[in-house]
């Protein structure tokens, strides 16, 4: 349907502006007649309503038509002014051209001159539409562009990704006037593309789909191609239920950050206008996106930056508290000083809160030295018990062997009833790290610390040093109490399993004659020496080749009732857990699959770890009694000189001596069987064994180590 086309028509003769505009009617359906007899009248109906063209007589009373039209110019310089008049002089068509009517027609007699004048009306008014239109479009793209540079400007300020992507999608509903437009963000870790902002202007479409799976969709087909894609009418495509946005797509690609959609209800509905500018501000999107994930990476590095050196700052001054802890440690010369000494130098620095060590002896293991807090939080430990969620981490870390960490109380349920205790005392963190040496655990360090998951890997790994170098510590002092003491306690165990090689010798001896174990040489590298006796009936000697827990088996000495024997073996699981309590075979018997073995060990070694440690490795342990026994303390002394001035092979040379009867009269066993059995040279034997003989003569009679 054609769009009307008003003409006003102005002129003072009565009835000829009426009959005009009646003939102009007639002529085009399309136009639409006002009538005005005089200037004023026009202007007072042009300030009312809006007019396509105006049709004046030249001369009227009071302002003549080119009067009129200069009036017009004014407001409106395009409107096309047609100068219909009677006068017909080429002075009067000049100055009309002059003053810049659209058209100049002189009136004649006939129908044929409205027809012509009906012709010209319509040509001006089509012509002054399509400027006005162009005008309206170009003044409309300068507004878009001056839209999106202001885009270009908020997307560089934005500092989030999310941010970007609502700012664009908000500017594409603005300067597009399109019925949805959405972005989505490809999430790499997913896979999937995912909505993250959009506008409608037509709710009856829907809320566009969430997210789009891998492969799915034409969304997701434009994105994988990384190519902008049109399509006329989505329903001519093969897509699943929920894939488009509408009718009319228009999807764009934001490098691999993710995809703009823009849509419309009209098929082909977008022109070429509307595509320029949905590409130029997906441009601009997509360069805002780099620079915010630049940034991005950049204020992280920072962060990472900062806190490496916040925790260099750290670690440089937790090595500097343990040098001196370190150094304070070696000067102690008791458990008790250890223990306080570790806890003083922590609690005195600005870095810990507060510290206190759990020994392994007591059960449950409680506080046996503390710094930096009250003995109030101390009763509360102990009054709590097994509840008490520090116990709970100090069997976490004796179980373990390894540091345990708590890194928020106040988050922490089973910390719930130490909340009041956090607030007050300014700690969040908590740390247990084993005092250890040897695989023997001594107890556990509790630090405590300010702020939430305050403590990094490297300070974790200098504290866990700490531990070792502790417990170390409190190893050497316990040795050097065990070698002055007089008293010690005896363990006498019965071991049974055939895992013991004592026992699976027992079983191989007729009657209820025993195999006893003479002694222990350790010769280091996984290698032990056993010398045992058994009844000269026992057959033994083939067990060397059927026994792969026996390396070589030799008889040292015959008697007519027992036999001497030398075994060769790996080392076993109790030997290795005997050498790391410190604890000295005295007698070993083994009976019908059963060893009664007699330990002595040192005080300061909780007995019921020690027998703990061997039941896990031999189930059927049982203590059968348990005895304190006193030694001299020049005999203590005399062990203790022995192993400082022998060298090893000195030592294994009069071990093996004393426990093959080499010293009896009759001899049990020669040297050369000793060399034998220790596989090395006669003459290097008696070389070790006389050194060895001439130190322990020298330092009975004149104390002498040379």
């Amino acid at each position: 349907m054609t769009k009307p086309i008003t003409v006003l028509v102005v002129d003072n003769e009565p009835g000829f502006a009426a009959l005009a505009g009646e003939m102009l009617e007639r002529e085009r359906d399309a136009i639409v007649a006002l009538e005005a007899t005089n200037a004023t009248d026009a202007l007072s109906i042009l300030e009312g309503r809006d007019v396509d063209c105006i049709v004046s007589d030249y001369e009227m009373p009071s302002m003549t038509g080119l009067a009129l039209l200069e009036r017009v110019r004014e407001s409106d310089p395009e409107l096309p002014f047609i100068l219909f008049t009677g006068r017909g002089s080429e002075e009067v068509a000049s100055e009309a051209i002059a003053a810049g009517v659209t058209q100049y027609l002189q009136k004649e007699s006939g129908r044929e001159q409205y027809a012509l004048l009906a012709n010209q009306i319509t040509n001006a008014v089509s012509q002054y539409r399509t400027e006005t239109e162009l005008r309206e479009s170009e003044r409309r793209y300068e507004r878009t562009l001056t839209a999106l540079h202001e885009t270009t400007r908020e997307l560089m300020r934005a500092e989030t990704k999310a941010e970007i992507y609502r700012v664009a999608i908000e500017t594409a509903g603005e300067i597009l006037d399109v019925a949805v437009a959405v972005a989505y963000t490809f999430e790499p870790t997913a896979g999937v593309l995912e909505r993250v902002a959009s506008t409608r202007h037509a709710p009856e479409l829907g809320e566009p789909k969430q997210t789009f799976e891998r492969g799915e969709g034409l969304v997701w087909d434009a994105f994988s191609k990384g190519e902008s894609t049109y399509y006329e009418d989505v329903t001519c495509e093969d897509v699943g239920a929920g894939g488009t946005v509408s009718r009319c797509e228009l999807i764009v690609p934001l490098g691999t950050h993710g995809v703009v959609v823009a849509g419309c209800e009209d098929v082909d509905g977008f022109d070429e206008t509307m595509t320029e500018l949905l590409y130029i501000l997906a441009a601009n999107t997509e360069a805002a996106l780099d620079r915010a994930e630049r940034e991005e990476l950049l204020r992280e590095h920072d962060r990472t930056l900062t806190r490496q050196n916040e925790e260099l700052t750290r670690l440089n001054h937790t090595n500097e508290i343990v040098r001196e802890i370190n150094h304070g440690v070696a000067q102690a010369s008791t458990r008790a000083e250890i223990e306080e000494t570790v806890c003083n130098r922590l609690a005195e620095t600005d870095r810990y809160r507060f510290a206190w060590i759990a020994a392994s002896d007591d059960d449950p293991p409680m506080p046996s030295a503390w710094a930096g807090i009250d003995a109030a939080y101390v009763d509360r430990i102990r009054d709590d018990g097994e509840c008490a969620p520090e116990i709970a981490l100090v069997r976490d870390v004796l179980e373990s062997g390894t540091v345990q960490t708590v890194r928020n109380v106040l988050d922490d349920d089973r910390w719930a009833i130490r909340r009041k205790e956090a607030l007050t005392y300014g700690f969040q963190t908590v740390l247990g790290v084993p005092l250890a040496a040897d695989d023997r655990r001594y107890g556990v360090l509790m630090v405590h610390v300010a702020g939430a998951d305050a403590v990094g890997e490297r300070e974790r790994e200098v504290l866990v040093e700490l531990g070792e170098t502790t417990g170390h510590a409190i190893q050497s002092v316990e040795r050097t109490r065990a070698m002055v003491t007089d008293s010690r306690l005896e363990l006498e165990l019965a071991i049974g399993g055939s895992r013991l090689l004592l026992n699976r010798l027992s079983m191989h001896v007729s009657g209820t004659n025993p195999i006893t174990l003479e002694g222990v040489v350790d010769r280091g590298e996984d290698t032990i020496v056993l010398f045992i006796t058994a009844p000269a009936t026992a057959a033994l000697a083939s067990l060397e080749t059927a026994w792969a827990s026996i390396e070589t088996l030799s008889v040292v000495s015959e008697g007519d009732d027992e036999t001497l024997f030398e075994v060769t073996m790996p080392a076993t699981p109790f030997l290795d857990v005997v050498r790391r309590y410190d604890v000295a075979i005295r007698t070993a018997t083994a009976e019908d699959g059963t060893s009664t073995v007699v330990l002595e060990v040192p005080q300061r070694v909780e007995t019921r770890s020690l027998v703990e440690a061997i039941r896990e490795e031999y189930p059927e342990t049982e203590l059968v009694a348990k005895r304190e026994t006193t030694t001299m303390q020049s005999a203590r002394r005399l062990d203790t000189h022995l192993a400082e001035r022998l060298t090893d092979k000195q030592f294994e040379a009069l071990q093996a001596a004393h426990y093959s009867g080499f010293f009896e009269w009759p001899r049990e066993s020669t040297g050369e069987d000793l060399a034998a059995a220790l596989d090395v040279s006669p003459p290097t034997y008696h070389y070790h064994l006389r050194a060895a003989e001439r130190k322990l003569v020298t330092m009975a009679f004149d104390g002498s180590s040379n």
